[in-house]
């Protein structure tokens, strides 16, 4: 027994290996080089500086803030940043939940920043290591940047169970091949480890003064990836992670760091591409493939992480509804989105064609990654300090700490807005808008539809006491609203002037959770001789599913013959007006946003035959 809980959790392990550290683990193929891309001269001083820099900085970062201490802020066993934002405003005042929900909005909206120059620099840097081969293979470099990326997204329909497999053994030789690397050059230059006492960060720090705000900038391109480590904690459990990221990943990225540093120590030359060069010649060409391979996984890591992200704002009721294929029968949580992989496909390409080298897109990398980093530092405050019950002093002591960090790599990445860190801003803020708009659209809409509601309890004794003309069968109406009368239910007395002997009112409600306790998934409520409520409750890593919730309902004593089943659905046509709510502009983009969204029918899996939409117009 054991031994199987042992070979489960090297399973576990070398899957982490795999999905969650793709980023990070792709770091050291650009970072070193960029802390020397200004005019800071390459001496022993400033690379032992760096090199505590960057040394430090994981340790603070990755291995205290977010293995230790972020990874213990789970939702049900869930990570991720809209799981710490449905997490943060489940314990607070009503009144301060909105301003939890803006920062975790726009954290969610900043890793779509992250999601498109991540392909687009590790892919980029990768393919740049084919300019040591030979003269003139510079010009190959950006066809074969393209050409991988749309090989990597074409492929995505066909989802990542299968080429999921490599991931673990392909990141576990990636890691290895890292700290052999890198401890070959510092059994060169053995006095490069002196870089580990902090008093060369300090000292790097002290001699540069502001200008150190520079060389910040391209430190933190050391942590990328560092939330996956969060986010992907729903796939493995927090045990996994942590012991991927200290016994294979932060020696290997150590290692590697470190070797880079002892290398240009000997040849200062070898900063147009420390990486690459610290591999003997013959080895040059496999270590291009074996880096193309990796940065192909990281990329992969953050393209899955942007469907699930896109699901789970879909479902909390944050993004309009878009097409959803499970690509695994086994693993729920493999999902293909197609309207997200075409739109990611085509920023990506415009990105790599805009700015044609890693170095370019460095500039705009940081922005994303430190605002979000900051945001999770804030979240997990209110965490510590409202759902755990952690002292003032402990959980402001800590989480300062954590954010005198962050503040300052945020403050170092400031420069590169007009460098192209506009980038990252400007998809986050875009992002940010269209979550937004639909979240109170969405309340702006039920609001109208309140409004206009009759009373359900006045209505049913009406009903009950003078019935129309009655039909056999079951009629169910799908309706936001507990207490007011479906506008399906309305116009269909008002058409056909009919009424189903058995009438169902059905409620589906997404819960801050990432999963519903089956036994707890359906309330079913009499109203009347003739009237049920049925309200069902879902996480928002779920996918509601109508016959399921039928079938739930059987499970009750509550049975239903489909082919004796009507599905009443009310399709409403929000028309944008000067009455108060929204702005003009915003409320046409709701309104755009709304004549694309996925029908009802579609998404909650009602079958197409058994279907009534009745037309309802609402202004907003």
């Amino acid at each position: 027994m054991q031994a199987h809980k042992k070979q489960a959790m090297a399973g576990l392990t070398l899957a982490a290996l795999g999905v969650v550290y793709g980023d990070i683990g792709t770091s050291p193929l650009y970072t070193l080089r960029e802390c020397f891309s200004g005019d800071l001269p390459i001496n022993s001083a400033n690379i032992l500086g760096i090199l505590s820099l960057i040394f430090w900085s994981l340790i603070f970062v990755v291995s205290i803030k977010y293995v230790c201490f972020v990874l213990r802020a789970d939702n049900r066993g869930e990570g991720g940043i809209m799981s710490l934002m449905a997490l943060a405003r489940r314990y607070i005042r009503h009144s301060a939940r909105w301003k939890v929900v803006l920062l975790g909005l726009f954290g969610a909206s900043l890793f779509y920043g992250d999601a498109i120059i991540t392909p687009a620099v590790s892919v980029l840097s990768a393919a740049e290591g084919m300019e040591l081969i030979a003269p003139g293979m510079e010009r190959y470099v950006l066809p074969m940047a393209i050409g991988v990326l749309l090989a990597l997204f074409l492929l995505q329909r066909f989802g990542t169970a299968s080429i999921g497999l490599l991931f673990g053994p392909v990141m576990l030789l990636w890691f290895s091949v890292l700290g052999a690397l890198g401890l070959y050059q510092i059994a060169q230059e053995p006095a490069i480890l002196h870089a580990i006492n902090p008093y060369y960060a300090f000292a790097f720090i002290y001699h540069h003064g502001w200008g150190v705000f520079l060389t910040f900038g391209s430190v933190v391109l050391a942590l990328t990836g560092a939330e996956a480590l969060y986010a992907d904690m729903g796939h493995f459990g927090s045990s996994p992670i942590r012991r991927a990221w200290f016994s294979l990943v932060l020696p290997g990225l150590a290692l590697n760091y470190f070797g880079q540093g002892a290398l240009l120590m000997q040849d200062a030359s070898a900063i147009k591409n420390p990486f690459f060069l610290l591999s003997p010649e013959w080895a040059l060409l496999p270590m291009i493939g074996l880096a193309t391979l990796a940065t192909v996984i990281a990329s992969q890591a953050v393209i899955s992480g942007a469907y699930s992200l896109t699901r789970q704002a879909m479902l909390l009721g944050y993004c309009p509804r878009l097409e959803v294929q499970h690509t695994s029968v086994r693993e729920m949580g493999q999902i293909y989105m197609p309207f997200i992989n075409w739109a990611l496909l085509i920023a990506v390409v415009v990105v790599v064609v805009s700015f044609k080298t890693s170095s370019n897109l460095a500039a705009a990398y940081g922005i994303a990654v430190t605002g979000t980093m900051l945001i999770t530092t804030t979240l997990f405050f209110v965490i510590a300090r409202v759902n755990w019950r952690w002292p003032l002093p402990l959980a402001l002591g800590l989480t300062s700490v954590f954010a005198v960090i962050d503040l300052t790599f945020f403050a170092a990445n400031i420069h590169k807005v007009v460098d192209g860190g506009w980038l990252a801003l400007v998809i986050g803020i875009f992002i940010f808008i269209l979550m937004s708009t639909w979240k109170q659209g969405r309340e702006l809409l039920f609001q109208r539809l309140r409004d206009q509601a009759l009373p359900l309890e006045s209505f049913i004794e009406n009903l009950e006491a003078y019935p129309p003309s009655r039909v056999s069968g079951t009629a169910i109406f799908l309706t936001s609203s507990l207490h007011g009368v479906p506008h399906a239910l309305l116009h269909n007395l008002k058409h056909n002037k009919v009424l189903h002997e058995r009438v169902m009112l059905m409620t589906v409600r997404t819960e801050d959770v990432p999963f519903i306790e089956e036994q707890e998934r359906i309330e079913i409520v009499r109203l009347s001789p003739s009237f049920w409520r049925l309200t069902a409750r879902y996480g928002f890593k779920e996918e509601p599913n109508v016959l399921e919730i039928l079938a739930s309902c059987e499970e009750q004593g509550l049975a239903f013959e489909l082919m004796d089943t009507s599905f009443f659905l009310s399709r409403e046509t929000i028309v944008s007006t000067d009455r108060p709510g929204m702005s003009r502009p915003r409320e046409k983009l709701f309104v755009w946003m709304s004549k694309n969204a996925m029908r009802a029918t579609d998404f909650f899996h009602i079958p197409t035959n058994r279907v009534v939409e009745l037309g309802a117009q609402v202004e907003l």
